[in-house]
């Protein structure tokens, strides 16, 4: 799922994006992850991470005047696509540490805000796995497999949402009504996702947490026609109060691996399967994912195999949220949280320095990734 702010501007200035002189070669952050099947083990891929293209500075070719206007591109500047491609151009995201990305080894971290010289800023980045010999996403593709990744989220309080997830985006990033940029994936483009924010697509949000709740979503899409509240499974939503959390029996003041299966039958998706591993020990999610509304109107659970049997690119991203306080994941019926407590001002305040891990990504067969 993206903040509101990324879908605006998403929507406003891809048209433009894809028309402007190349930026300066951008470096992107190697990030390894590993392809696994149950006879060969796991084979390292060669994989970066690379910062989606609202992020981006876009000025004037003869000096520093942006072209942006709010969420917006500036008029004067950028009446239309084939101006803006003479006025402006595109900085390359060369210095991923400031948008609150660090990497290491196989292990990315994303920091909500970031501290400059003139104090604290909101950075909450979104980024996509990228295949680094082609310069292209990398297409996930899980109908009958499973993906598992290692995740710290000991940092992320009530209100704060770390994301890891699949889109159906194309591999070079070009697909959307107004986009000109066919290889638009190396500038982090061509976001789409079932809210239609930038354009229509299925989601499968594999985990959506903090170290009070957690989530995992299918949302099929039949054309343009979405599951935007989508099938999900929420532990404390079902009642398992005791199951997840600090201290509890997956213990989020600690790492932990989620390993989430996408079982088929007969080449249909038929169940969608979370465990988790903490501390050399497996943990069965207590439900799992057989429904996903109406086949007819949106896809269902057929629709969203396949999409998975199509391919789909990982994002994620960390972000929280100013309209609802992030309550439909963590409060009332949904988690512990208090109304009100997770207002991006509350955790601005009292967790600066809020954070999330991702590790160790792989994917393959059912049963292959945590040998």
């Amino acid at each position: 799922m993206a903040p509101f702010h990324l879908a605006v501007a998403a929507m406003l200035l891809t048209m433009i994006l894809g028309q402007l002189p190349p930026p300066t070669d951008e470096v992107h952050p190697l990030l390894p992850t590993w392809k696994c099947t149950t006879s060969g083990g796991c084979v390292q891929q060669n994989t970066s991470v690379v910062l989606d293209w609202e992020y981006r500075n876009i000025h004037t070719q003869s000096g520093t005047t942006s072209c942006k206007s709010g969420s917006k591109m500036n008029p004067s500047q950028c009446p239309d696509a084939a101006t803006c491609a003479k006025n402006c151009i595109v900085d390359a995201a060369n210095v991923y540490t400031s948008f609150g990305v660090t990497t290491s080894g196989p292990a990315v971290t994303l920091y909500h805000y970031v501290r400059t010289a003139s104090g604290l800023v909101s950075a909450s980045p979104r980024i996509y796995l990228l295949d680094e010999p082609t310069q292209k996403y990398v297409m996930l593709t899980l109908l009958n497999q499973e993906i598992s990744v290692d995740v710290d989220l000991s940092t992320l309080p009530c209100g704060e949402n770390g994301a890891f997830y699949l889109s159906e985006m194309t591999p070079d990033g070009s697909k959307n009504p107004n986009q000109f940029n066919v290889d638009g994936a190396s500038l982090g483009n061509g976001y789409c996702d079932a809210q239609c924010q930038g354009y229509c697509c299925s989601e499968m949000d594999i985990l959506e947490a903090n170290s009070q709740a957690n989530v995992f979503t299918g949302h099929p899409c039949k054309g343009n026609n979405c599951d935007k509240g989508g099938c999900g499974y929420n532990p404390y939503g079902s009642g398992q109060r005791g199951f997840y959390g600090v201290g509890k029996t997956v213990d989020t003041s600690k790492p932990f691996t989620a390993v989430t299966s996408f079982v088929a039958t007969g080449g249909r998706l038929s169940r969608i399967e979370r465990k988790y591993v903490q501390g050399g020990r497996t943990i069965n999610s207590p439900g799992r994912i057989e429904s996903c509304g109406s086949e007819g109107s949106t896809g269902g659970m057929v629709g969203m195999g396949q999409a998975l049997g199509r391919g789909m690119v990982l994002a994620m991203s960390i972000w929280n949220d100013a309209a609802q306080n992030m309550a439909w994941l963590d409060s009332g019926n949904n988690g512990p949280c208090r109304t009100g407590e997770g207002t991006p001002d509350n955790i601005r305040g009292k967790a600066p320095d809020t954070h999330v891990v991702f590790s160790n990504i792989r994917w393959g067969d059912i049963g292959s990734t945590t040998k």
